[in-house]
Order: C-alpha cells, then structure tokens, then sequence
C-alpha cells in the first residue's frame, strides 16, 4: 500500500534523474491535490530556475522521461508548467482494497520505531484543574494515542506540581481538619477551597504561618513522618484527577506521574554538574546559566536562574533535570512538551542549556508544543463572571448536560441508559474535538452550540456519519435475514473484513476511495509534526466525501447484488477509518444518534 502522492514522487524523481541528470532525482516533485485533476506536480518552475530554461519545456521533458504506468494517464500541462495527474480508478480501487484488508488501514509501521516522551497536563496537587489544563490534556493525549498506533513507544509524563514551599501550609491545614474530615475530602471534589482555606489561615493567623514555614523545612530534609503525610495529601489530590482524566477519557494513570518531586534528590547535582562544566556562574547572588543566543531588552546575556541566592530551585533546575532523566534513563529519542505558549522563551532556554551541557544530544529531538489559550466570547481567556479561571469540571458536565437535553429532544425513544451514554460521547467529544481541531498553537473561541453543532467541523457531524453507516448496515443485515446485532459488532471491529471488495468505479465512489487512501499519511505527519488538527481536518473531508458518496450512490436501494454488496463495503471501511481516526483523538462514537 502507497499513498497516491507518495506514489507519484517516486515515478516522478525518475523521471527528473532520466531528463534531466542523476543529480536532480532527490528534487521535491511538490505533488499537491489538484483543482482540476486528482493531483498536480508543480517542480517545473523551480527546475527551470536551475535549469535556465522556460518552466513549459521542462514540463514537456518531464512528461516525455514519465512513466506512470498501472498508476496513472500521461500527465496534462497547464498555465505555466503544472502538470495535471489523473490516477486510474482501477489503481485506486486496488489500493483501497489493500487498506480495507489491513488491520492497520495503510498506516504504515516506522522502520526504526522512535521512544517519545510526552509531557503534558501537568495539574497542581490541591488546586482545581481549569479550562487552561484542557488543552494541554487532550493534545498531548491525542499525540499519544497517535504514536502508539503507529508503533512508537510512548512515555507520558504527567509532571503534576507536587513540591514546593506551598506544601508546607497544606500539610499543616491537612493536620488541622484531620485527614478523614468534610474539609478534607474537598481535595478530591473541590480542592480550590481546600488551597483557599489554608492560604487565608497562612496570611491570617502567624502562628499557622510559622508552623506552615517550619513544615516546608521539615518537607525538604526528607523528614519521614512530614514525607508520609505530604503522600497521604497527593493521594487525596489523585483521586480528583481520576475523575478529570475519566470524564475527558485520556489514557493518563498513576503510572504517568512524574511530579516535581520525582527530580528533588537531583537539583543539587544539576546545579553542581552545570557549574563544574563552566555552563553556570554566580551573578547577583544567584547560580545562572546564559544559554547562548539570548540576549534580553538591553542586549545584555539573559540568565536561566538554577539556584536563587537563598539557595533555593526554580522550574529551570527541574526541567532540567527532568530533561536529563528522559534522555539518559527513560531512553528518549524525541521530547514534546504540551505546554502553554507563554512558555515558549524558557523552553528554548532549557533546551539551548541541555544541550551545552551535554545533556540533549543532537541526536534526541525536543519540542515545544506551544497551547494557546481558551477564549471567551469576549476574546478574553475564559473565565467565570468573578473573573476567576473557569473549573474545567463545570465545563464539562455543562457540555454533557446540553448534549442530553438535545438527545432527550430529538430521541426519546431510546433507553435512558443509552440516552444518557450518547450524551455524555457527544458532549465531551464535541469539547475535545473543537479544541483538537484548532491547531494547538492558535487561540480558539469556546462555544458549545457551535461545538455540539450537528453541521460543520464538528464531533457531532463526524459522529453522525458514523451512526449513519451502522444504520445501514443494520438494515441491510435486517433486509437479508441476518442478525442486525452480530454484524454490527462484527463492522466495528476494523480487523473484520468486509464481505465483497469495496467498489470503485463511480466518481463519487472515486471521491470517497481517495480520502480513504489519505488516512495513513495523515496519522503520520500528525506525528511527525505534533499536528492532532490535521487529523480532525482530514476525518471532516472524509466524511464529507462519505456524504457525497450516500447522496450519490445508493446502497439499500441498489437492484444490483454485487454493485450493493460493494458499496456497503466501501461504506464499511469509510466507518473504520472514522472511528479509528475519532479514536486517536480520543473521541468516541455512539452506535446511533
């Protein structure tokens, strides 16, 4: 199985090396879709440059050297030199064959498999998660889910904030209203009042405040008993991320925790190991590092602060020696960190340090995945009227609750069970999907009626197509005596095959069987490029093609037994693609609708 483009490079450098000499085979044949044709090769002006010569008569050369044979006809030149690639049908529907027949549906398996760490949510122990921390929890969840599929190993890293001097007046305010206590239990259903109440005993009451300072020393000796109860908070503070992470359903578990704490035994070190190799100075009290090519407003040396002048560590001492363990321990050759693009000048700082020290080699990838932000109908980042962040909870139990009253509206018929089992699939789906497909560095625009939309790029309308395709199935196992339930199952699992071949002949068929050949390019530059929109872009344009295809070309009502049998076939694989491509971004798709 070949992607079409990926396909016509390969002919097409031929071609170049046969015209025009071995040393122009590795030029970029720039296959693009084509307005006028299935595709359309655009290298001739950029080899006329080289060339010295008019981009037509390249063009003409180009065609003359071609051989698309079993792919597709001769090449048409148009305008200035484009080149206008018509594939053949029976070359589509081969293809498509394949890829219904391939558990993987063309996804092709990296030759040399990559180990990928992947930083992202990273919650705050006793404080609330809010609509900020969506982002970051579903893309890179979405990335996750993508790598693995194609064959990458995958290491999450949730790097929660569970250190610092805050603990000291958390655990104490834990010993005061006891551990098996109402205030307690606040950590795992409302753990912004839990952190309020022990903030405004610090500010208000300077004996709390003393015990809350004395604490934090205790913390940081590693005194066992203050170790234990400081464990005890965590796990309380877990247990509301459980119900985050299974509400917006990622494949975050404890075992992904890698907090602040993780590095705390290895600061020191960091500190030390960067000043023994000249990397970091002291300047103004402090241990910095002046990472080459950083220069502030003042066109003075910008300083990465790793040890303050009271001897304490920052955020940089801990990414840094969180960069470290990645490489040198969990084995990573790429890095992403889904983080907020307010961060993107200390990230380039972190990564310009590790990799003087050493530490980053040229050979390991790391990345920012820069988040933008959630914004209001205002154009303000979402908040709530108090002006404080908006909990990411509230957000979406109130998606799940209009989706229900829709669902309640439109199919009463169904089970409540199932009634409320759709709502929730559509409701948190239609909330990730609208975040994933913005591309992650862009702000978007938080509004649920246009998320829960059953038209446009929406989770509902790709989930309504998916409805759609079962639907017929059913009824087609209904017409001919089968068991509506069995096949069903059957079609949902994307290993199954399909009874018949899918059918290409038709332009609509045509359509539908290009997209289908898109998917496994799609999944790998999502991956590649850390991209999860692409794939949302490329399931909308499939299920649009899908929808070109229903209106087109009849399946149940299809007299011809082969020519049905075949559309629902190319019908089938459509709704496998859909829900596979749903999956990697972590949404799922109802039964019906």
């Amino acid at each position: 199985m070949t992607a079409p483009d990926i396909a016509l490079a390969s002919r097409f450098q031929d071609a170049f090396a046969a015209a025009f000499g071995e040393e122009y085979r590795d030029a970029d044949p720039i296959i693009r879709p084509g307005r006028f044709s299935d595709f359309q090769c655009n290298a001739a002006m950029g080899l006329a440059k080289k060339l010295g010569q008019k981009p037509r008569d390249i063009a003409a050369q180009i065609v003359e050297h071609l051989d698309l044979t079993g792919i597709a006809s001769a090449p048409e030149i148009a305008g200035p030199g484009f080149l206008n690639i018509t594939l053949s049908t029976e070359w589509i529907a081969g293809e498509t064959a394949a890829i219904a027949a391939d558990e993987r549906l063309g996804a092709a398996v990296p030759a040399s498999p990559d180990t990928v760490v992947i930083d992202y949510s990273a919650p705050n122990v006793a404080k609330e998660m809010h609509v900020g921390h969506l982002r970051t929890t579903v893309v890179g969840d979405a990335l996750a889910r993508t790598l693995e599929f194609l064959g990458h190993r995958v290491i999450r890293q949730n790097h929660i904030g569970d250190w610092g001097t805050p603990f000291g007046m958390l655990i104490e305010h834990l010993l005061d209203v006891g551990e098996d206590s109402a205030d307690a239990k606040l950590l795992e259903t409302d753990p912004n009042a839990f952190y309020q109440a022990a903030r405004q005993k610090f500010d208000g009451d300077e004996a709390f405040a003393t015990r809350a300072r004395a604490r934090v020393a205790t913390l940081q000796s590693g005194d066992e008993q203050t170790l234990e109860i400081w464990g005890r908070l965590v796990d309380l503070s877990k247990q509301y991320f459980h119900r985050i992470y299974s509400t917006l359903d990622v494949t975050l578990t404890d075992d992904d925790l890698a907090g602040e704490s993780s590095y705390n035994d290895l600061l020191q070190q960091t500190c030390d190991d960067l000043k023994a190799a000249g990397i970091a100075r002291v300047s103004d009290g402090a241990l910095c590092v002046f990472p080459d090519g950083f220069t502030g407003r003042d066109e003075q040396p910008l300083p990465l602060i790793i040890q303050k002048s009271d001897g304490g560590f920052g955020y940089a001492t801990t990414d840094l020696a969180a960069i470290r363990h990645r490489v040198r321990t969990l084995g990573a050759t790429r890095i992403a960190y889904v983080v907020g693009t307010a961060q993107e000048l200390h990230f380039q700082m972190i990564f310009q340090t590790a990799r003087e020290a050493g530490w980053l080699p040229e050979s390991v990838d790391a990345q920012h995945v820069k988040i933008g932000s959630v914004l209001g109908e205002d154009g303000k980042i979402l908040r709530t009227r108090s002006g404080s962040s908006l909990r990411l909870m509230d957000l979406l139990q109130e998606g799940t609750a209009k989706a229900r009253g829709v669902i309640d509206e439109l199919r009463p018929d169904l089970p409540e069970d199932e009634r409320e089992q759709i709502a929730q699939m559509i409701g948190i789906g239609g909330i990730k999907y609208a975040d994933l497909s913005t591309a992650h560095d862009s702000d978007y625009t938080f509004d649920l009626d246009r998320m829960l939309a059953l038209q446009g790029n929406t989770a509902p309308y790709l989930q309504y197509a998916v409805a759609r395709i079962r639907s017929i199935r059913r009824r087609a196992a209904e017409a001919s005596g089968a068991d509506g339930a069995a096949v069903d199952s059957a079609a949902t699992d994307s290993a199954a095959a399909p009874a018949a071949a899918p059918r290409v002949v038709d332009d609509a068929e045509r359509a539908l069987a290009l997209q289908l050949l898109e998917f496994g390019p799609t999944a790998t530059a999502v991956a590649a490029d850390y991209a999860p929109h692409r794939m949302a872009a490329y399931l909308f344009d499939l299920a649009q093609a899908f929808m070109g295809f229903y209106e087109h070309c009849p399946i149940l009502k299809e007299e011809d037994a082969e020519v049905r049998a075949g559309r629902l076939a190319l019908a089938d694989l459509t709704e496998s693609v859909l829900v596979t491509g749903l999956d990697l971004l972590g949404v799922s798709a109802p039964e019906r609708m």
